[in-house]
């Protein structure tokens, strides 16, 4: 097994050669794109998937376009994802409908996501039915929930459980597909896939959780965007959930005053409901959480059957995930 670095070597090599193979014109159906790979980011899901090939004991080399493919999908989702939800900036740059506008943004978004496609397409014959069965599955799920988010938005009800569901379908799935699908291309068995896609999934559920808590106590500068974005934006986030339920008495009524000023300014607000959620735990909550499911992921890890230096790699980057500050 290779390290982190060394398989983020390799992806962002054949990231950056995209630009090569695809055409310049017409420039603002291209441009974004090529900008939006440029900015880089953990490159996870990738890696996932080249570790989990080898891990299996395949090469790298075979699953290398399929995983730029999986990251080429990611980011189509946070194109359209920055478009929905607004948002200025994504990894300390403007984000594509700022810079250009929103139909560059919605149709550029849209290249992508066939490029992807085409990317995973290349997966090998005897393998391609169950990748591109898993892609595609993968994908729908995604798109309900990002439709549960923007329900969420408008709901004052909703429960920890329909959260922890969206962030699932939102979040999680994706890792887990970059698991399985390293595992399959790699020549798993049908259990040993399932055993990484378990991992990839919970992993991915504390790695949202992650992103809650960070989001209000990140230090931006290492974070790659402003923090307390969630909370000018009433998301409905595990953090505002649960303070929802729990808060009482002058904590429900503050709670509600700044969820309805909805001109308020940053500097009063976020310092504000940030003080709320500390009051009530819900940091150290979080990261009960957080913990729970990256110990499920880890002892599932510990049970499967591969090597033990598969295991030492994917055990390493589970905790360092975990323990990021951005």
């Amino acid at each position: 097994m290779k390290t982190f670095d060394q398989y983020l070597a390799v992806v962002n090599d054949a990231i950056n050669g995209i630009k090569d193979r695809y055409p310049k014109q017409p420039a603002d159906l291209y441009n974004p794109i090529y900008y939006t790979m440029a900015l880089g980011g953990k490159r996870l899901r990738p890696v996932l998937v080249l570790m989990a090939c080898e891990a299996v004991g395949g090469k790298a080399g075979e699953a290398l376009i399929p995983a730029v493919g999986l990251e080429l999908f990611h980011n189509f989702t946070l194109l359209h994802d920055d478009l929905m939800d607004r948002a200025d900036v994504r990894r300390g740059k403007p984000t594509v409908y700022r810079k250009w506008n929103d139909n560059v943004a919605i149709l550029s978004g849209d290249a992508m996501l066939t490029m992807a496609t085409q990317h995973i397409a290349r997966a090998r014959a005897e393998v391609l039915p169950q990748v591109m069965e898993l892609y595609n599955k993968t994908a729908m799920e995604i798109y309900e929930g990002q439709q549960w988010d923007m329900d969420f938005e408008d709901r004052s009800d909703v429960k920890v459980d329909e959260y922890l569901e969206m962030i699932r379908l939102k979040t999680s799935v994706l890792l887990g597909c970059a698991t399985k699908m390293g595992a399959i291309l790699g020549g798993a068995s049908k259990a040993t896939a399932e055993d990484f896609y378990r991992v990839g999934v919970s992993v991915g559920l504390a790695f949202q959780l992650q992103d809650d808590v960070l989001d209000v106590w990140g230090d931006p500068a290492t974070f790659g965007k402003a923090t307390g974005g969630d909370i000018m934006n009433n998301k409905k986030t595990f953090l505002l959930i649960n303070a929802m339920n729990m808060a009482t008495g002058d904590d429900a009524e503050q709670l509600k005053h700044w969820l309805d000023a909805t001109g308020a300014a940053p500097e009063e607000k976020i310092p504000a409901v940030t003080a709320i959620y500390e009051k009530l735990g819900l940091r150290q909550l979080s990261e009960e959480y957080i913990n729970m499911y990256s110990n499920h992921a880890l002892e599932t890890l510990a049970a499967m059957r591969i090597d033990n230096e598969a295991k030492e790699a994917f055990h390493n980057l589970i905790v360092k995930l975990i323990k990021r500050d951005r």
